[in-house]
């Protein structure tokens, strides 16, 4: 297990490489003179070729990139063009409530997701299943920026019980992390269902049922460890797009994350911010994975890594 770990540890180092290179070259071909927007719509030629200039941007790409990517691996990203703060402080500060907007989507959704799929596969083609199923269609089907504003006009507008902008007390992450986990607790609850559906038809769960257990040991005991590999990569998979894809829903809260701070840098064209942070979502997935494939050894035994 220690020599899987440190080879997937090791190959961070290509994959990352490859997302800097192709981050550098897109991030480059934006259209818009950072230097001009730095600069301010007033300054003159010569005050943006100053700015270009102070900024490392008259130097040829290759170079820009070399310089870059060496100071990236001692962990400096430079300044933020907009602000002039480092690039490291600007994310730290968004950091949280991302990471705490995301971690409540992801908890309420992953539950009310997997017990869905529980109730829909052990009632099959029954009303719970229907009834499941239509809740989870109508989560995928249903645009998360649409649902944002829908709850927004419903609980805050017209009946005042939640705040919509900011992230002061839990109240004001309780629309946003709804809004977000909708879509994952639908896919879960696909997943969930379709992962047990196959569990269930199992000799050990005949079994388990010829001797007369009860189906909520059976269900639990003998179906749920077993099912929940495939629904384990599906959560890993899920939690790095929440972290990571949140881009819409901050937006429409004005939410103070990781999200708005990329459409801002974009906006911008603060190549700085935008580099950091393409290259640390592409950093949590990598690291999510293989905490997802050590998971898989801690639910099934059998599973050995050479």
């Amino acid at each position: 297990m220690f020599r899987y770990l440190l080879k997937r540890l090791l190959g961070l180092i290509p994959t990352l490489l490859i997302v800097a290179v192709l981050v550098f070259g897109f991030v480059h071909m934006l259209p818009g003179d950072p230097a001009r927007l730095a600069a301010g719509p007033e300054a003159g030629p010569e005050t943006i070729e100053l700015v270009r200039k102070d900024l490392g941007l008259d130097l040829p790409l290759h170079q820009q990139f070399v310089r870059f990517f060496s100071n990236a691996l001692q962990g400096d990203f430079g300044k933020s063009i907009r602000t002039k703060r480092p690039v490291s402080q600007e994310i730290a500060e968004r950091f949280g409530p991302t990471f705490w907007l995301t971690l409540m989507a992801m908890g309420w959704s992953v539950v009310l997701g997997m017990f869905l799929g529980i109730v829909s596969a052990v009632w099959r083609n029954q009303w719970p299943d229907r009834l499941g199923m239509t809740l989870a269609v109508s989560g995928i089907s249903f645009p998360s920026f649409a649902l944002g504003m829908l709850l927004m006009q419903f609980f805050s507008v017209k009946l005042g019980w939640l705040p919509t902008v900011g992230a002061d007390s839990w109240k004001h992450y309780v629309l946003p992390s709804l809004t977000l986990g909708a879509a994952v607790a639908a896919v879960m609850a696909r997943f969930t269902r379709s992962s047990f559906i196959d569990i269930l038809k199992e000799d050990y769960v005949r079994t388990a049922r010829a001797k007369g257990l009860k189906e909520t040991v059976v269900v639990i005991k003998h179906g749920l460890r077993n099912a929940m590999i495939p629904v384990v990569t599906m959560m890993g998979l899920q939690f790095g797009f929440l972290l990571g894809g949140s881009i819409v829903v901050e937006v429409v809260f004005n939410w103070p994350g990781m999200g708005r701070l990329l459409v801002d840098a974009v906006e911008m064209r603060d190549y700085p911010i935008i580099q950091a942070l393409v290259l640390l979502f592409s950093l949590e997935f990598i690291l999510i994975n293989l905490v997802v494939d050590l998971l898989y050894a801690w639910i099934n035994p059998t599973i050995r890594y050479r």
